[in-house]
């Protein structure tokens, strides 16, 4: 990405090579998550891409979504005439009916890494012939994720993905692509050179939701999603899951089944910045996030300050 600005910066390349990141940086995000590169689409942040599909939801409809929802996936559903029910994560599945048109949620949330049973939310909703909208930001890059089950699965990058903000992914599957209004077009997301004037020529796949990107964001997520490939999730997800297990036993708590651990002692966040852990407060409490990066020391150091 410093080379790209580097070249920006003296005018010695154009943007069409630094674009040619995003169609790598696509197909790899595509084998991540088990999915063709033509049903992805791109763009900088996850509300961005689901916004359209919010927005070609007919006035009214119903759309269930878990009461401690991160905004980027709730917000867009409130800001359109929508009739929007929140439950606790756990009443989810249970609160799908005939008359829910759509369900959002994340598969595992960002205050609490609780995972969602994801299996039972989509067989609830296909039971009524509801929409199933998954926000992934949070574990697609430690959870092994296939997206095909859903209608729709966003993902902002700059998290467990470890891309430059302003890189997000989305995948649309061919079913409810008509029924998704691209209310964002412009002419990347057009086929051929769709640079100056009518008509309306958009690509036939995910790629007519794809939003103008951020290029040097781009040229630095390809080899990064490339590099995590090589990697491979089930190996990422044992490291972040077993070091996330070593803390919870160091604390007195529960092994659990997610990267994130939540605790919620006064005091918290302060003596893990005093002991240089880094660490976000989410909902009074003090999230702390496991990755491939982590080692063992790091978590020793994390429970000796909370001690």
């Amino acid at each position: 990405m410093q080379s790209a600005l580097a070249e920006w910066r003296r005018g010695s390349n154009g943007w069409d090579t630094w674009d040619r990141s995003t169609d790598r940086a696509r197909g790899a995000f595509a084998r991540l998550v088990g999915v063709s590169a033509d049903d992805v689409a791109v763009g900088a942040a996850a509300s961005q891409l689901l916004a359209p599909v919010a927005a070609s939801l007919p006035p009214g409809s119903r759309v269930v979504v878990p009461e401690i929802e991160q905004t980027s996936n709730l917000f867009p559903w409130l800001v359109n005439d929508l009739d929007v029910r929140t439950v606790p994560p756990a009443d989810l599945p249970g609160a799908i009916d005939a008359r829910t048109d759509a369900v959002a949620f994340s598969l595992v949330q960002s205050a609490t890494g609780e995972v969602a049973d994801s299996a039972e939310v989509v067989a609830a909703a296909r039971a009524h012939g509801a929409l199933v909208i998954a926000d992934a930001t949070q574990a697609v890059g430690w959870l092994p994720v296939d997206a095909t089950p859903f209608d729709v699965l966003a993902v902002s990058a700059y998290k467990w993905l470890m891309c430059p903000r302003g890189t997000a992914f989305c995948y649309v599957s061919p079913a409810v692509r008509d029924r998704i209004r691209p209310l964002a077009a412009n002419w990347y997301a057009g086929e051929g050179d769709a640079s100056y004037g009518p008509p309306l020529r958009l690509a036939e796949d995910a790629r007519r939701f794809d939003i103008a990107v951020p290029w040097f964001s781009y040229v630095a997520a390809a080899p990064t999603l490339e590099l995590l490939l090589e990697i491979g999730i089930d190996q990422i997800h044992e490291h972040d899951v077993r070091m996330a297990n070593r803390f919870r036993a160091g604390l007195g708590m529960p092994p659990g089944d997610s990267a994130i651990v939540s605790v919620a002692r006064p005091g918290a966040a302060g003596r893990l910045e005093e002991a240089g852990i880094r660490a976000s407060v989410r909902k009074g409490a003090a999230r702390l996030a496991f990755h491939l990066y982590t080692t063992e020391a790091d978590v020793d150091t994390a429970i000796t300050a909370l001690t």
